[in-house]
């Protein structure tokens, strides 16, 4: 279902006066006019006509931006047919490392350096504990979120890990299963403690000046959440699209942008009930641009053996278990994936459920809107 309201719409409301109090850099502002612009005539876009009934339609070309939520539907289905190959038919974890309250300042002031950190503090914990408790490499895919559900600052990493690891004999050595038969990773309070020290660690050598503030948080509890294993390849694959092409909100969210502002949903987990937030435009747009990700920045990252130079090794391990890939495959186009895994058939006729659209009329920033408009009108004046 098409959402009621847009976050290009808050933009539209709200963005000049945004701009003006809170003079975000021009690499914030272009993401937010490419938001804007987004499936609008400022982009492009091509007409159809359906072959059957005559029906026509006009659509125009999404900005591809990874913050924008109308663009990440295609693009995370992608990624998934793409992982399905790397997948290993073992027990598989989902881990949480999250960053106490204290250091959410440092993520705002160099997000680039210290997003690094987070992202090898927490390889460097599960490298450690793999090697002490199987005496082999396991691998892992991490993902990094900065927001809660109220849109503030929230940095934490998902994470999803195969049950075992591979030992220097290039042997697999699975987790051992607990008394009831139970897969089970690592102690999630020990896992706390060795992730606290191996940031913090880092941290020290990149602000030495900062030692005091440092010591303190070595007092402060730390947070790492594990779930349960996965029954099979085909629930992690299920499971990992719902964190991998994520934003900070999506559309569905909103429930009302008006001239009190941006009001939308979230889940309290204090309770864990839906309610509601009601924020000025400028700090709701505010909030979202802390989640803006620094140009360039890789996300979602693949380490051990689930890393790209060690993908002859993890072949090598498939045929082990069982798993014969013979070629890699071509990544699908976006009409294909609409089909297979969105339920929607891009090409088919939505007036009379039979023709297939054929694209007569393309447009771009180039020639205009204003051109493509005297074209179509002759288009019309034809089929009639």
């Amino acid at each position: 279902m098409r959402p009621k309201y847009e976050l290009a719409q808050v933009i539209d409301r709200f963005g000049i006066t945004f701009i003006d109090q809170q003079k975000p850099n021009a690499y914030v502002q272009r993401i937010l006019r490419a938001i804007q612009r987004c499936r609008t005539a400022e982009l492009g876009g091509h007409m159809d006509r359906c072959d059957e009934c005559g029906h026509i339609r006009i659509s125009y070309n999404s900005c591809r931006n990874r913050h924008c939520p109308k663009c990440q539907n295609t693009r995370r289905e992608s990624w998934i047919e793409s992982r399905k190959q790397d997948l290993l038919p073992v027990p598989h974890f989902h881990v949480v490392f999250t960053i106490p309250e204290q250091l959410k300042g440092l993520f705002l002031y160099d997000p680039s350096a210290v997003y690094r950190l987070l992202f090898g503090a927490v390889w460097k914990t599960i490298a450690q504990f793999s090697w002490t408790n199987l005496h082999g490499e396991t691998g892992m895919i991490a993902m990094l979120h900065t927001w809660g559900q109220n849109l503030c600052l929230h940095p934490h990493v998902h994470c999803i890990i195969p049950g075992g690891g591979l030992d220097v004999r290039g042997h697999w050595k699975p987790l051992t299963l607990s008394k009831a038969g139970k897969a089970y990773l690592f102690p999630v309070e020990n896992l706390s403690t060795v992730f606290r020290g191996k940031f913090l660690s880092s941290l020290q050598q990149v602000l030495p000046q900062k030692r005091s503030f440092v010591r303190e948080l070595y007092k402060t509890a730390w947070v790492v959440y594990a779930k349960e294993s996965f029954a099979g390849p085909d629930q992690v694959i299920e499971y990992l699209g719902r964190y991998t092409h994520k934003t900070a909100i999506s559309n569905h969210r909103l429930v009302s942008i008006d001239e009190l502002g941006v009001r939308f949903k979230y889940l309290d987990y204090r309770d864990n009930k839906q309610k509601q937030m009601l924020l000025s435009g400028t700090e709701f747009l505010r909030r979202f641009c802390q989640h803006i990700l620094p140009k360039g920045f890789v996300r979602i990252r693949h380490f051990g053996l689930l890393a790209s130079k060690n993908r002859p090794q993890l072949r090598q391990l498939q045929r082990y278990h069982g798993i014969h890939v013979t070629q890699e495959k071509k990544p699908k186009d976006w009409k294909q994936l609409c089909r297979e895994h969105l339920g929607y058939d891009p090409d088919l006729c939505p007036h009379c459920k039979k023709g297939r659209m054929v694209t007569i009329v393309r447009f771009d920033q180039r020639r205009g809107l204003p051109q493509f408009l005297n074209e179509l009108q002759t288009v019309v004046i034809k089929s009639q």
